[in-house]
């Protein structure tokens, strides 16, 4: 599977563009990753040519302690993703795959990788509420919330736009933000590759072995 390389501007360019509003029924164009295009055929991943830098970031964990981002992951294989626990589709699928891709690794390897899911809902997705859906999908993932203001800030840094959560026409509260998943190398700590929302099992499976080793899929 060959991947087209993109520069990190050219990405936040657009990111304002890939947003997706999880359980709100709304159609778009989902991932910044879908541009990753072969032989007209869309790709897992996007490899970034100027990789991103980590978010400088300090939040809560689902323990209720101060989580350092770039020091916690400092020199680990690390994958990011944005949503929030009330997402009925885009988020636990995402989550779910990303855990089912991290068994097949062995169990040195599952413990060096860090999955990282931060929260673009923290009025609703506290510590303890974080804790009990990761729970059901890989205890070893960690749940990070805060201040809306901070993750937002954070979240751009990398080109993700997040908006504050809001009431669909149904009155239902939704998040809307974009689906990409970062991977960061473990050996630059820059954030090279991106996966979008129609990244599959199959796709992190085959990729993550690379990942752990800085590698490009």
């Amino acid at each position: 599977m060959r991947k087209k390389t993109f520069a990190a501007a050219a990405l936040l360019a657009v990111a304002t563009l890939t947003l997706s509003a999880c359980g709100s029924g709304d159609s778009a164009d989902t991932s910044v990753a879908a541009v990753a295009e072969d032989n007209g055929k869309k790709q897992a991943a996007t490899v970034l040519d100027q990789p991103f830098t980590k978010p400088d970031l300090v939040l809560t964990d689902t323990r209720g302690k101060s989580y350092d981002l770039r020091k916690e992951t400092a020199g680990h294989p690390t994958l990011i993703y944005f949503g929030y626990t009330n997402c009925p589709d885009v988020c636990p699928l995402t989550m779910s795959n990303i855990a089912v891709a991290k068994k097949q690794l062995s169990r040195a390897d599952q413990d060096e990788l860090r999955v990282v899911f931060v929260t673009t809902d923290p009025d609703r997705d506290t510590p303890a509420a974080l804790g009990k859906w990761l729970k059901g999908i890989d205890p070893q993932v960690v749940g990070l919330t805060g201040k809306f203001a901070t993750i937002q800030a954070a979240a751009r840094t990398v080109g993700i736009t997040v908006e504050p959560p809001h009431k669909d026409k149904n009155g239902k509260m939704v998040s809307t933000h974009g689906t990409q998943v970062i991977a960061f190398s473990p050996k630059t700590n820059g954030g090279y590759l991106l996966y979008g929302e129609e990244a599959t099992v199959d796709d992190y499976t085959r990729d993550l072995p690379k990942i752990m080793k800085g590698q490009n899929p």
